[in-house]
């Protein structure tokens, strides 16, 4: 598996500390608010977990899935194949996602929520991808912001693999061209 990978672009040891301090930032922001964290499933599930284990708040979770791609290529066609368990009326909501990449799916679920009424919404990224954005959708939260290359590992998968990987890995382009 470690074969596959081209080279680290962001260590373990760097993704504990940029996670911590996002929650900790995060803490500082939502205090007294309760927030939800909606993790969208797969590929936030490690992200996720650490963060909100760095966050010192009230708060609770849920986790939506969502696909809009077919292998490596964007579908351009998002479906919601997991909603919600709780009413977010009034609610704080973090959608909390692994990387924010064409901004497709991320600005699609952002409007698919506000739809239902929460006092806000905001978005937590683990990676930032700017150079292929096609919506207009933002983090307020980011630990990183990374080239584009076809990254792995913390969650992150090509065909449901690498996700165990600790750190952050670019995946050699023979692997899945």
């Amino acid at each position: 598996m470690k074969n596959d990978i081209e080279r680290v672009l962001i260590t373990e040891q760097e993704l504990h500390d940029k996670v911590a301090e996002m929650g900790a930032q995060i803490s500082r922001d939502f205090k007294g608010k309760d927030p939800l964290f909606v993790g969208v499933l797969k590929g936030c599930f490690i992200f996720m977990s650490d963060l909100l284990r760095s966050v010192d708040i009230r708060c609770s979770m849920d986790f939506m899935a969502v696909s809009s791609y077919s292998g490596t290529k964007s579908t351009g066609a998002v479906k919601i194949n997991k909603d919600l368990s709780e009413d977010i009326a009034g609610r704080h909501i973090i959608i909390v996602e692994d990387i924010l990449d064409s901004g497709v799916t991320l600005n699609y679920l952002k409007q698919f929520l506000q739809q239902r009424g929460p006092a806000s919404i905001s978005i937590a990224t683990l990676m930032d991808k700017p150079a292929r954005r096609k919506a207009p959708v933002y983090a307020d939260y980011s630990c990183f912001e990374i080239p584009d290359a076809f990254v792995v590992g913390y969650g992150l998968d090509y065909n449901e693999r690498y996700r165990n990987l600790p750190y952050i890995g670019v995946l050699k382009p023979e692997i899945y061209e």
